[in-house]
């Protein structure tokens, strides 16, 4: 039976054509706040209550693979467009020992530090205990999983494209 009030949605006034494309834009908006809530609370618990979202993306980025890495590169791989918010991530994360700068030539590459190694350690720890153990209770397959995450980071291409299209109106 299909409600007749609809999908839920956050701006209905949006619906006129894809109301599915709204339903999963408010899905997404949920979702988003939800994971950045997780990650602070997750990182809260680690020991690093005074880190954001975004420094806790930048800190597992550059601990991703053990391999330097450029701001460019960070911003790229999180698809971050303001670099200075990514740049202020930095100079936090050098400054609580988490992170250290090598310059080479004009670029400084970023690495974890044993302190930033160990923390993203604990906050592993804790994702597994509180995060992925309850995961198992959606039923959601693996392979589900993998297509879901795929799928959204096609949505993100559409998005990025729609979002050069009305830049240029």
């Amino acid at each position: 039976m299909v409600d007749p009030r609809g999908p839920i949605v956050s701006s209905e006034h949006l619906s006129r054509k894809a109301r599915e494309l709204s339903e999963f834009e408010f899905g997404l908006i949920i979702a988003g706040h939800a994971f950045n809530r997780w990650m602070v609370r997750c990182m809260t618990a680690a020991g690093l209550p005074e880190l954001s979202s975004l420094d806790i993306l930048v800190l597992h980025s550059i601990n991703h693979r053990e391999r330097a890495k450029r701001l460019s590169d960070i911003c790229l791989v999180l698809n971050v467009e303001d670099s200075h918010t990514v740049s202020y991530a930095l100079k936090k994360l050098t400054k609580l020992a988490l992170i250290s700068g090598e310059k080479h030539g004009k670029e400084t590459f970023f690495k974890t530090t044993e302190q930033g190694r160990d923390t993203c350690a604990r906050y592993a720890d804790i994702r597994e205990a509180c995060l992925v153990e309850s995961l198992s209770s959606l039923g959601i397959a693996k392979e589900d999983m993998h297509q879901i995450a795929g799928a959204l980071r096609a949505m993100s291409g559409l998005y990025d494209q729609a979002a050069r299209a009305a830049a240029s109106l």
